[in-house]
């Protein structure tokens, strides 16, 4: 009885949420599951949304899974590698969770430092972009979760990369 009373609070949600049409709410066995591999394995993987941000280190965790409103990338720059253009997104918002390295990123006016342990949201219509700095003395690695369309679409559809704006550093 205590699990079917659990699966029907999430069926039935409380709140804003609830008024979304098409979201759909997992029962206890709707999952799934994907290996991203080790923190030293992730340059390997070539990947990225649409063929212009597409290169080695980048990969779209949630193309690998079956979920409708979270997306999560992975990604490792090398020493002095950047992303080379500028973002916002109108609707989605995002987390970035740095796990190794040293970078910066360029939120609107500011640069920020990040490193191992920085979490940074983000929230819809702020300019980013990012980098790896020349001197860090590993990979910079971080996941982005992305969140806030519904449902998530498989190529973020409220953002384009603006490639006329000078880097930040």
């Amino acid at each position: 009885m205590r699990q079917s009373r659990h699966k029907e609070l999430l069926r039935y949600p409380q709140g804003p949420v609830a008024r979304a049409e098409k979201l759909h709410w997992a029962t206890m066995t709707d999952y799934s599951v994907t290996e991203i591999g080790s923190l030293d394995s992730w340059r390997d993987h070539f990947g990225g949304f649409v063929p212009e941000t597409t290169r080695n280190g980048r990969r779209v965790v949630d193309h690998e899974l079956k979920g409708e409103v979270i997306g999560m990338s992975a990604t490792a720059y090398e020493p002095g590698e950047e992303a080379g253009y500028w973002h916002s997104h109108s609707i989605l918002e995002e987390v970035f969770v740095f796990l190794e390295g040293e970078g910066q990123m360029g939120l609107d006016d500011d640069v920020i430092d990040v490193q191992a342990g920085t979490i940074v949201q983000v929230s819809p219509g702020v300019m980013r972009t990012w980098r790896c700095t020349p001197e860090s003395p590993t990979q910079l690695k971080w996941l982005c979760i992305r969140a806030g369309q519904i449902p998530l679409p498989a190529i973020p559809d409220d953002a384009e990369p603006i490639r006329d704006i000078p880097m930040p550093w």
